[in-house]
């Protein structure tokens, strides 16, 4: 059934007129050339070194055009079983870019969504500070009709995303990969994949404060028929809206994708036996952290964040909103098998895809849940070991220590930082050159995927720039170096968190 709701415009709520406004977009001011309407085509070409003037530090390759339209849709995510949404260039995720590290990215973005301004965030890429995507920060909001050009050095290397950054937007399907291709991989693979990992809400997605009305209703409803305790602790169903227990709200999702299709319908991919393949997987998810494995199969982890690490066997990974992994699977056992992603909090049906090799075309895949989702070795933060030089290990320029907060029974729509929230909160100022540490205890009964835009960070031996603090009294710290000046979006990855206030700025004085 095709959702006519979900095609109507979101006019930005209050919270995001207080924090950004929807101005019109000063080209002079943010310093960035605008596109007339023929300078792109719709699709993606080479330039030649002579069309590139003002080559943006760190670009030593030639210049890809590029063109994103953020527009209305329809998207079906199972057969028969169509959603209208947002989406860029009319797919979802949205389209895969790809291009080779040191090309100059130089990609057009139009706003064709009816009565609100957008932006674009490139997730994980240490760009200039004014191509950064964040409202209020580093830009105005493209206003309708409009359009901006963001323009930037396609480096380091690695799998990474691209998605909107006002508001809720993300939860409207505002989404998509981008590969920045190493110039020589430390790992041998045959073929690749990219998987995309999302939660799909098929309406307009609503703050933390009016999800949370919706559960009191729904809990004062439930109080006199269930007994017990059963009211207080498990406040949910299957379509969400309700309290998880008392750590938070779940959103109504249709379901947990990848690359846009629902477990009862799951996309396929192709295996040859003997072939060693590398699989990119991305998780721009709004509220969903996942468990990891493909059955019949172990991982080989070769790159964490974009960034290579010593490669290590593995049967199930962690994968939290924001976070990429790229693994290289052996394709040593013939059959079709399930890579299954079970949601770490909730009791949503996990995602499914299916790994299918050229000799099984008549078989069934198997059912049930990977082993690996079992039992066996899980990743670990600590078992990633950076090929790279890391920032060395000396005491901190300037330390800040952090305690994530929120979701009480009282308030599950405040979500802070340091006993602060996003807009109000003070920035984190910092200097060039400072080596930063970040030190974070998490008193919430969910965990936080938390995101520094701008910067890789290090955790144990690898760099990262997404990493989870797991619930109740998790405790994790990473150092930086203060090496691209600017301001700085730090905040947790999980959308309604950061929009309840789970942010802060790191500001270079």
């Amino acid at each position: 059934m095709v959702d006519r709701n979900a095609l109507n415009s979101q006019r930005l709520g209050r919270r995001e007129l207080l924090r950004y406004g929807v101005r019109t977009l000063s080209a002079t001011a943010l310093g960035v050339p605008l596109f007339g309407a023929t300078a792109c085509d719709g699709t993606e070409r080479r330039t030649g070194p002579e069309r590139q003037p003002d080559r943006p530090a760190g670009a030593t390759g030639p210049v890809r055009d590029v063109r994103l339209v953020a527009e209305l849709g329809e998207v079906e995510v199972g057969p028969g079983t169509i959603y209208g949404t947002w989406l860029y260039n009319g797919r979802f995720p949205g389209p895969e870019i790809r291009v080779r590290e040191g090309e100059r990215l130089r990609i057009r973005v139009d706003n064709r969504l009816p009565d609100t301004g957008t932006t674009v965030h490139w997730h994980g890429i240490p760009l200039p500070n004014a191509m950064d995507g964040v409202p209020g920060l580093t830009q105005d909001p493209i206003p309708p009709g409009g359009s901006m050009v963001y323009d930037y050095p396609a480096t380091p290397a690695g799998s990474y995303m691209y998605h909107s950054h006002l508001g809720l937007q993300l939860d409207r399907g505002l989404v998509g990969p981008l590969i920045i291709e190493e110039r020589t991989p430390h790992v041998a693979y045959d073929r690749e994949h990219v998987l995309v990992f999302d939660d799909f809400l098929p309406d307009a997605p609503r703050p933390l404060e009016e999800l949370a009305a919706v559960a009191g209703r729904s809990e004062r409803g439930m109080m006199g028929r269930r007994g017990g305790n059963g009211g207080m602790m498990d406040r949910r169903d299957r379509r969400g809206g309700m309290m998880d227990g008392m750590a938070g709200i779940v959103p109504p999702y249709v379901g947990l994708l990848i690359n846009g299709r629902l477990p009862s319908d799951p996309s396929e991919f192709a295996l040859r036996r003997g072939e060693r393949v590398r699989l990119r997987l991305i998780n721009p998810s709004s509220a969903t952290t996942y468990r990891i494995a493909l059955a019949g199969h172990r991982m080989t982890v070769s790159h964490a964040d974009g960034r290579p690490v010593e490669p290590v066997a593995v049967d199930s990974l962690l994968l939290g909103m924001g976070e990429r992994y790229d693994i290289i699977v052996e394709a040593d056992n013939p059959g079709v098998w399930p890579l299954v992603a079970a949601p770490v909090e909730g009791d949503a049906p996990p995602a499914r895809a299916l790994f299918r090799y050229a000799d099984a075309a008549a078989t069934a895949p198997r059912d049930g849940l990977p082993e690996g989702l079992r039992g066996g070795r899980r990743l670990g933060y600590a078992d990633l070991q950076s090929i790279e030089t890391l920032p060395g290990e000396r005491s901190p320029d300037r330390r800040f220590d952090l305690r994530l907060s929120g979701g009480m029974m009282m308030r599950p729509d405040v979500w802070t930082i340091g006993g602060e929230t996003w807009p109000d909160a003070p920035p984190l100022e910092i200097r060039e050159g400072e080596l930063v540490r970040v030190a974070m205890s998490n008193m919430s009964m969910m965990l936080h995927p938390m995101h520094l835009h701008g910067h890789f960070f290090r955790v144990g031996q690898a760099l990262k720039d997404t990493v989870i603090v797991e619930a109740h009294m998790g405790r994790i710290a990473f150092d930086f170096v203060a090496d691209n000046p600017g301001r700085w979006l730090f905040h947790c990855h999980n959308l309604y968190h950061m929009e309840a206030g789970m942010a802060r700025e790191f500001r270079y004085v």
